[in-house]
């Protein structure tokens, strides 16, 4: 697929006239060639979400500069809450695993066949049953053996791997452990994780059986960005398959699974394209 040399801006701020044709005109001013260009207003609140991204091939702005030059220019005058990417940097993702296999086997898969332009530093788990997964990808595996007396020494340890590994973003493929607030602070907006949408009505153990007792006619999955708020963190994809009476608990497994780890995915790809941007706990996802 190959790395593209682009930048992006991911902007939010109070809503007025003219931010569209203030942002677009510094970047034609600057030589900057738009390829692609989103924008919402929340009406509700007057707020301003917009995504701008563009070659930087012919930009007359050196790369090192861009970040300066757009806070005093336009950032700085419009009070945006704002930040800038760069397409050609591989984001360093770490991948936190229970016993659960099937989200990871999907993240590695996608890693392994290029279609994601990433690097995988660590899988990290409780466990040592994914060893050999991560062996066979060549990836290197931590083990953390996490329990009720020792979790705030197992964290300090985990985040200092994490810094000394220079991760940007983490990804709970069914870590079934709950981070502390401080690990999750460190971590504003990235860490993704994924769960069964059956909260609260089917929340703990064996939701699959529980909401087969119950005769559901949907069930669901749904990614989303970690918060002190225990699963209750902004949206970032989710997704439902339809169940009929004539499904076993084992359908319902099965189903569940397979929507887990492809609204994990999606989610994902949405982070890695830098499409969301979150405010007041809520996310604009960006097509």
């Amino acid at each position: 697929m190959g790395l593209k040399n682009h930048a992006i801006l991911l902007i939010h701020c109070t809503d007025r006239k003219g931010l569209i044709s203030t942002i677009t005109n510094f970047l034609f001013e600057h030589n900057g060639n738009i390829i692609d260009l989103d924008e919402h207003v929340e009406k509700t609140e007057g707020v301003f979400f917009m995504r701008a991204e563009w070659e930087l091939e012919g930009f007359t702005i050196p790369r090192e500069d861009i970040h300066g030059a757009f806070q005093d220019k336009i950032a700085s005058r419009y009070d945006m809450d704002w930040q800038l990417h760069f397409t050609d940097k591989k984001p360093r993702m770490a991948v936190f695993v229970s016993k659960s296999s099937h989200c990871l086997y999907d993240i590695l898969s996608r890693h392994y066949s290029g279609e994601w332009e990433i690097e995988i530093p660590a899988i990290i788990s409780n466990h040592t049953v994914h060893q050999t997964i991560a062996e066979r990808y060549d990836i290197p595996f931590y083990h953390f053996e996490v329990n009720k007396d020792n979790k705030q020494e197992m964290e300090q340890a985990q985040r200092a791997l994490l810094a000394e590994l220079n991760i940007d973003f983490l990804i709970l493929a069914r870590y079934m452990q709950i981070l502390s607030d401080d690990f999750i602070n460190a971590y504003p907006n990235k860490i993704i994780n994924i769960h069964h949408s059956f909260l609260p009505a089917f929340a703990g153990a064996k939701p699959y059986h529980r909401a087969h007792e119950r005769g559901v006619k949907l069930i669901g999955a749904t990614s989303h960005y970690v918060t002190a708020d225990l699963d209750a963190g902004p949206i970032l994809e989710q997704d439902v398959v339809k169940i009929s009476h004539k499904n076993s608990v084992e359908d319902l497994v099965r189903k569940g699974k397979d929507l887990e780890k492809i609204v994990l995915s999606r989610a994902i790809w949405t982070h890695l394209q830098r499409k969301a941007l979150v405010h007041n706990n809520r996310t604009v996802v960006f097509d």
